[in-house]
């Protein structure tokens, strides 16, 4: 039996406030109100978005990178991926990233879907790109970032996680997406 869902009360927002801005992201409050039930405040982070990207070889390799996350103070594995800066869009900076951390171009960058990281505390959406045909190419990564590459079968990859030593949520959820379309 097929269950109707049902449409939710909408928050009205009374005003927003900047908090902090950074080139990064802006950390903002709104004052709402749940109508007829109560008001309050609510502290995000906005962003631009975010591009993560699974290069997929020939032979049906997938590429990741491990690189030391401060906040967690632990090496992570992920999918490469970063942040929509000012002036551009998600597929260039698919296109940017994968050539950044992974050290390959695409010759096909597929949008898979997209997800929101954190719904609780971020608006930001994250778009995901299936990469192939690729081809080496010149690395240049920022100047806070060093990365070992991985190129792993789906399997190895799978295994990683049942391990727990991919933990990465944005990682796994783009995983996820992908999934459908490494059959």
């Amino acid at each position: 039996m097929e269950e109707k869902l049902t449409e939710l009360a909408r928050w009205k927002t009374l005003d927003s406030r900047i908090l902090h801005k950074n080139p990064f992201w802006t950390y903002k409050m709104d004052r709402f109100e749940i109508p007829g039930k109560m008001r309050g405040e609510y502290y995000f982070v906005t962003t631009n978005g975010s591009s993560m990207v699974i290069p997929v070889t020939e032979d049906g390799k997938v590429g990741l990178v491990k690189q030391y996350r401060y906040l967690c103070d632990r090496d992570c594995i992920e999918f490469p991926c970063g942040s929509v800066k000012p002036n551009s869009n998600h597929l260039e900076t698919a296109h940017a990233e994968l050539a950044e951390e992974a050290g390959v171009q695409a010759g096909n960058m597929q949008l898979i879907g997209e997800y929101n990281p954190y719904n609780g505390v971020t608006t930001e959406m994250c778009n995901v790109y299936l990469a192939t045909n690729l081809i080496q190419t010149e690395s240049k990564p920022d100047a806070t970032e060093e990365f070992e590459r991985l190129w792993l079968l789906p399997a190895e990859l799978d295994a990683l996680i049942r391990a727990g030593e991919i933990w990465d949520g944005m990682t796994l959820a783009a995983w996820a997406l992908a999934q459908p379309h490494l059959r």
